[in-house]
């Protein structure tokens, strides 16, 4: 197994890098928060996790510890694959992940293009018992009853009155309250309509 790889970003493309590495560049498959850190030119770290297909070998690669984790637990759901995964990791910081399957917000895993009811609900059901503490400690403490909940919930019910799709709102607006946890209704609304137009 590759547990991380270091080298050179020599080149940024739409789902994946090429990192030199000694004499090779290899291709790495990420999600686009792992994209966005990353600088042509620098020296980079990246947690790795190798999927062998008849067919291919495929990297996949991570900024973050938590997201190589989050990646192999939904790949062992029958359903996911690893470009539905990267495609959630794409979507939604690894604590809304957790936050969502820990309560069981369908809604919110359904925000990712291509994940559908019953998928979600099968990620929730195979993985509700088993995810590390540490990517649900902070859940696990407030045991809020959703992940949006007061001013956030308030916000995402607002623009879903507007008609906006209740999936894109209630990421969104998550996205929004996970950066700032503070802030009214009326600024994540202001916040959310920026993003959703």
């Amino acid at each position: 197994m590759i547990a991380h790889i270091d080298g050179i970003v020599a080149e940024i493309k739409g789902s994946s890098l090429i990192i030199q590495t000694g004499a090779f560049g290899l291709e790495v498959f990420a999600p686009k928060s792992t994209l966005m850190v990353c600088k042509k030119g620098e020296t980079i770290r990246l947690h790795t996790f190798l999927v062998v297909k008849e067919t291919e070998l495929s990297l996949y690669a991570f900024h973050q510890e938590d997201m190589l984790t989050i990646f192999k637990h939904l790949i062992t759901v029958s359903g996911v694959g690893p470009k539905l995964a990267i495609a959630s990791l794409s979507s939604l910081p690894t604590p809304l992940i957790a936050t969502a399957i820990f309560n069981e917000d369908i809604g919110l895993l359904t925000s990712v293009s291509g994940l559908g009811k019953k998928t979600a609900a099968k990620i929730i059901l195979d993985l509700k018992n088993k995810l590390p503490e540490e990517l649900m400690a902070s859940t696990v403490s407030n045991r809020p009853k959703s992940v949006l909940s007061g001013e956030a919930q308030d916000a995402a019910e607002a623009l879903i009155t507007l008609g906006y799709r209740e999936n894109r709102v209630k990421s969104v607006v998550a996205h929004l309250a996970l950066e700032k946890p503070d802030d009214s209704a009326e600024s994540l609304i202001r916040k959310a309509l920026a993003k959703l137009r």
